[in-house]
């Protein structure tokens, strides 16, 4: 395993991140304890999860994957080996199930908080994030930002006392934002620093060969700021394995089981991907290992989350993590990515 550490501390973590979002529902318990078994022996330390998991997101199995990884914690004794993430949701009308009000108010944060700390069985949470921001902007699968007649008041000083005030009592290590712009990054960048406030660490973002959106504008605070980024949808659902290139089925495929994810199902993400597949084998490279080669090397990540539903794709993924893309492979890649930009925001 490759090893990084959590920006501007100490912490020493994977750069492979084991993603749990599945546990609960495509995953059984028992499946999921396999996975964290072994991903823990093949080094991998950093794992994370969500109070809203497991996904999709529905109040019957609401909290499922985090008490999945707590029964794990007491039956192996294994919390101390594990940099564990969390998040908070952000606001959603159909969460109300979640709590009253799902916010970022300083009652919905201690509230959140304790119901995760409760299902992990745990006293802590070593980075500790907010799902999505709560003002309405662009993000899943919004490219650009379009004005909001919502109400919003500014309330990043707020959230970040409610955060300090959590740290000291031991309850959270870090801090860091998901889903999160580069207006709102500075946000809070700029209360900590002035405000003498916690700062954040990480950002989780999707990252890909069909997503690179982080590079315009928030790989440049990443570089600056030093915030690290941590690459949720590596592989785009499995589209950058190529597996929905053969014309199988698949019918046990996330895309396919639930089809509103949609994100990279478009007919220029089909195009781009075969491009890069032809990449790929050019190269002697699966297209799994040109894909999560791609995000391993990329100068502003901390780890890349990896999410599988089985352990033949766990350890294809973890094994990438050897794999060196040449200065040749990358020209070929921006190339494609100039013909096709983004095809997923």
């Amino acid at each position: 395993m490759k090893y990084t550490t959590l920006p501007n501390t100490d912490i020493k973590v994977s750069k492979i991140n084991l993603g749990t979002m599945t546990f609960g529902q495509q995953n059984t318990e028992a499946e999921g304890h396999q996975q964290m078994d072994y991903a823990l022996e093949r080094g991998v330390n950093f794992f994370d999860t969500a109070e809203m998991y497991s996904v999709p997101a529905n109040e019957a199995t609401y909290g499922s994957t985090e008490k999945i990884i707590g029964t794990w914690f007491k039956k192996t004794g294994n919390r101390e080996k594990v940099v564990l993430a969390s998040k908070i949701a952000g606001p959603n009308p159909n969460f109300t199930y979640m709590r009253e009000k799902v916010d970022f108010s300083p009652e919905s944060i201690k509230y959140a908080l304790e119901n995760s700390l409760k299902r992990l069985q745990t006293d802590y949470i070593d980075l500790y994030q907010m799902h999505w921001p709560e003002r309405p902007t662009n993000y899943f699968g919004q490219r650009g930002f379009k004005n909001h007649d919502a109400e919003w008041e500014d309330n990043f000083r707020e959230t970040l006392e409610t955060f300090d005030g959590l740290i000291k009592e031991g309850k959270i290590k870090h801090i860091g934002v998901s889903n999160e712009n580069a207006w709102g990054m500075m946000r809070f960048l700029e209360e900590s620093k002035y405000q003498n406030l916690p700062r954040i660490k990480t950002v989780q973002n999707p990252y890909n060969l069909l997503n690179r959106l982080f590079e315009v504008g928030s790989a440049e605070i990443s570089k600056y700021e030093n915030v690290g980024l941590l690459a949720y949808s590596p592989l785009a659902f499995g589209v950058l394995t190529g597996k929905f290139l053969t014309g199988e089925a698949h019918p046990n495929a996330r895309i396919n089981l639930f089809p509103q994810y949609t994100r990279y199902n478009s007919d220029q993400c089909t195009q781009a991907t075969r491009l890069y597949q032809e990449i790929a084998k050019k190269h002697g490279l699966t297209l799994t290992e040109l894909a999560m080669g791609f995000v391993l090397q990329q100068p502003f990540l901390t780890s890349a989350i990896i999410g599988a539903t089985t352990m033949e794709q766990l350890k294809e993924n973890i094994d990438t993590v050897d794999v060196f893309l040449s200065k040749e492979i990358l020209t070929e890649i921006a190339a494609v990515q100039a013909i096709i930009p983004d095809p997923a925001p």
